[in-house]
C-alpha cells in the first residue's frame, strides 16, 4: 500500500504547485483529476504532467476522470476516446469513472444492462494501453451500495474492470466494513478522509481507530493501490502534511 492524494482536492492549484505539496507532504503519488488539472483529449498537457510528476520522484496513481459510463448513449466510445487518450499519455494505470448518473435504486433494469455493454466494449481499448478501468464508490450512481456494485462487477467480469472503495459518510461504520469486503474482489485504489457525518468534516488522525481497521482489511487483500488522500477538513495546502503524516504512520512508512 503506497500513500497519495488526489489532484482535485485543490483545484485552483497549478500542477506545479501541485506536485511540489505532494512531494513535501512524504506522499508518493497523485491521482490527477480530469476537470481542470487535466481535461480528455489534451494530450501534450497530460504527458507533461506525467513526466513532471515521475521527475519528482512522484508516481502517477491514477487519471481521475469524470466519464460517466451510462450517459453518453450511442455515442459512448467517442466520448472515452479521449479520456483514454488523456490517461495513456500522463502514463496513469487506472481510470477512474463513474456508473452513471442516478442511484442504484433510480435505475432500471434495462439501464443498468445497457452500462455493462457499454463497458464490455470500452475496456479493451483501455486493457490494450495497459490501463485499468475503476469506478468509484458514488451516491448518486449505481456504486451508491455493495449490492449493487458487487452485482455490476460480477455482470461486467473482465480483470481489468475494478472498484475504488471509500467510507459512505452516511452509512454506519458496520455497514463500510461490510462495504470494503464486499470490494476487496475488485480493489483498485482507496479514496481516504475522516467525515463522521454528512457535512461534517474532520482531520484524518481523529478517525484512527476505524482507519486501522479498514487498513488491516485492505492489507490482506492482494495486488499494489494507492491510499489517496481526498477533500479535508477546510481543503488547504496546509493542512496536507498532517494527513499525510497520518497516513503514512498507518502505512508504516
Amino acid at each position: 500500500m503506497k500513500s497519495g492524494f488526489v489532484s482535485v482536492s485543490f483545484r485552483s492549484l497549478s500542477c506545479e504547485r501541485i506536485i511540489e505539496i505532494a512531494k513535501n507532504a512524504g506522499l508518493t503519488g497523485i491521482e490527477w483529476g480530469g476537470d481542470v488539472h487535466l481535461p480528455p483529449g489534451d494530450v501534450a498537457r497530460a504527458a507533461r504532467v506525467g513526466e513532471l510528476t515521475r521527475a519528482a520522484g512522484l508516481a502517477v496513481a491514477a487519471y481521475g476522470s469524470y466519464y460517466r459510463a451510462g450517459t453518453y448513449g450511442g455515442a459512448y466510445a467517442e466520448a472515452f476516446r479521449p479520456v483514454l487518450a488523456a490517461a495513456a499519455a500522463l502514463g496513469a494505470p487506472i481510470i477512474r469513472l463513474w456508473a452513471g448518473d442516478r442511484g442504484s435504486d433510480e435505475t432500471p433494469d434495462e439501464k443498468r444492462a445497457a452500462m455493462v455493454s457499454e463497458i464490455k466494449e470500452i475496456a479493451p481499448a483501455a486493457a490494450q494501453a495497459g490501463i485499468a478501468l475503476a469506478f468509484e464508490c458514488h451516491n448518486g450512481t449505481l456504486t451508491d451500495n455493495a449490492d449493487s456494485f458487487a452485482q455490476l462487477m460480477r455482470e461486467i467480469d473482465l480483470p481489468n474492470v475494478k472498484m475504488y472503495w471509500q467510507p459512505n459518510e452516511r452509512r454506519a461504520p458496520a455497514y463500510n466494513k461490510a462495504a470494503l469486503e464486499a470490494c476487496l474482489p475488485y480493489l483498485s485504489n482507496v479514496h481516504v478522509f475522516h467525515w463522521p457525518s454528512p457535512g461534517v468534516r474532520r482531520p484524518l488522525a481523529e478517525g484512527e481507530p476505524l482507519w486501522r481497521q479498514y487498513i488491516e482489511r485492505i492489507a490482506a487483500c492482494p495486488g499494489e493501490r494507492y491510499l489517496l488522500l481526498e477533500f479535508m477538513p477546510f481543503d488547504t495546502p496546509a493542512e496536507l502534511p498532517g494527513e499525510a503524516a497520518a497516513l503514512n504512520r498507518w502505512l508504516g512508512k
